[in-house]
């Protein structure tokens, strides 16, 4: 017997001009996980309506593709975060934004809560350098942003962004693509575990992966060329205590670049900073919020 989920897939979610917003809000749950409606609407349709962006939503989840859970507020008003639902996910496998990108999806009201906290507040990033570009009329929207990507740093063991950005500074008379591994720290790990990932993006940067069975050659080169022209820069976006807190936590990962041999290597070859979520919220990632690891004044993160 076929769904109404099923009978809707085949009729009025098909590619349409007329209703784009729905297959993109889906596109968007299916790449960023969950997100909140005020977040969808910034993301997709940032010069429209609340009402709008609820509308779509709320048609969603009575075709039963998206689901929703109530975030805790101090304010006691009422924010939904959106995720797929089974048959909303399976529904978004072949949508062209997302070839070749393999699905982690939120699609149960449990695993919602396990990670909406943290997944937010990797959207909320990813919305500051979404609005930077659009003032700045660079190139960065929904999909030059890929959460959570992992890759082998060998010994069986893997080293897992928050996202990957990918994001095109263009002028006059010139495109400039900039990539940057995104870390974003809520101070619910030790200050001393969030250092070890610089250590973790060192292997990786100095990882060669070799064919089994085979021997070892000296042309193979790292691992990382066969996903980017150049080693991506490693931005840790960090939020979540006081700012002597957090900017203890940077002077941390500055030691680690200081004192660790494969770090400091690292940091010879690859833009490394941080800055406070809340600052590139206000000021705007392309201002200078961004503290050097190797030291220095802050600086846009392009400048790093």
């Amino acid at each position: 017997m076929t769904s109404p989920a099923q009978r809707t897939a085949t009729t009025s979610l098909s590619p349409s001009p007329v209703e784009p917003l729905r297959l993109q809000v889906l596109a968007a749950l299916a790449q960023h996980r969950i997100a909140t409606t005020s977040q969808l609407r910034r993301m997709l349709r940032p010069e429209g309506t609340r009402q709008l962006m609820s509308r779509v939503l709320n048609k969603l989840r009575a075709d039963g593709f998206v689901d929703s859970t109530v975030l805790p507020d101090a304010n006691r008003s009422r924010t939904n975060a959106w995720y797929l639902t089974p048959e909303g996910a399976r529904l978004t496998r072949d949508l062209p934004a997302l070839r070749g990108r393999p699905p982690y999806p939120i699609t149960s009201a449990t695993a919602a809560s396990l990670k909406t906290t943290h997944t937010l507040a990797v959207v909320q990033a990813h919305l500051a350098f979404a609005a930077d570009a659009r003032r700045l009329g660079h190139e960065h929207g929904p999909w030059d942003w890929t959460p959570e990507v992992s890759h082998s740093i060998g010994e069986g063991e893997r080293v897992m962004a928050d996202a990957v950005m990918y994001y095109t500074v263009t002028g006059p008379d010139h495109r400039q693509k900039l990539r940057a591994f995104i870390e974003v720290d809520r101070t619910t790990m030790s200050s001393e575990r969030l250092a070890v990932k610089l250590i973790e993006y060192a292997r990786l940067f100095q990882y060669e992966a070799q064919p089994v069975g085979r021997r070892r050659t000296s042309t193979a080169g790292p691992a990382w060329l066969r996903w980017y022209p150049v080693f991506p820069r490693v931005l840790f976006i960090l939020t979540g205590a006081s700012r002597t807190r957090l900017d203890n936590r940077i002077s941390d990962l500055q030691a680690m670049v200081a004192q660790h041999p494969l770090v400091a290597h690292l940091a010879r070859e690859v833009r490394l900073g941080a800055a406070i979520l809340e600052d590139i919220e206000h000021h705007g990632p392309a201002q200078a919020v961004w503290v050097p690891l190797t030291g220095g004044k802050p600086r846009p993160w392009t400048d790093l």
